[in-house]
């Protein structure tokens, strides 16, 4: 893919400003990552939006069709079995559909994290048997996952239509 013209520049958003415990920064910062990775996505093209950017095959749909199922295997503790294939959202969904699964997510782990009092305490499962992560690993994870793709996607939107910024 050869790059695109720039075409337009968002202001870049500062990071958050959050409150002062634990909970919040991590919150806060996790938050900010999310919207800012999600806004990539949203009004992206089609099929460049699906269309590999580099050799591996990363695409920016398949970003966030993989950060959905993070999102939802980290907090709610479901099963993946082919993490690969998560990099790939289904021929039939368009970027409508991998948002808004990714906000269902998002809105579902954040249910999670609000009945959380306790970063240290594991969170909860569906299954009994199944091992849980403590709340801040998982934010801290979250965080890191979220931000390492959102720098991927930075790329790959500007490869697509010039568009920068967070």
């Amino acid at each position: 893919m050869t790059a695109a013209p720039r075409t337009r520049s968002r202001r870049d958003t500062p990071p958050p400003r959050t409150g002062g415990s634990e909970a919040e920064v991590l919150r806060g910062f996790l938050d900010y990552l999310r919207d800012s990775v999600r806004a990539k996505v949203e009004g992206a093209p089609e099929p460049a939006v699906r269309t590999a950017g580099v050799p591996s095959g990363t695409n920016l749909l398949g970003l966030l069709n993989h950060l959905a199922l993070v999102e939802r295997a980290t907090f709610l503790g479901e099963r993946v079995g082919d993490w690969q294939a998560t990099f790939h959202a289904a021929p039939e969904d368009g970027v409508a559909d991998v948002v808004a699964r990714y906000r269902d997510a998002v809105a579902e782990a954040n249910a999670v994290l609000d009945g959380c009092t306790d970063l240290g305490a594991p969170l909860p499962r569906p299954r009994p048997d199944s091992r849980a992560p403590s709340a801040r690993w998982a934010l801290t994870h979250l965080i890191e996952e979220t931000g390492r793709h959102a720098g991927h996607a930075d790329i790959l939107r500007e490869l697509i239509d010039g568009s920068t910024g967070r």
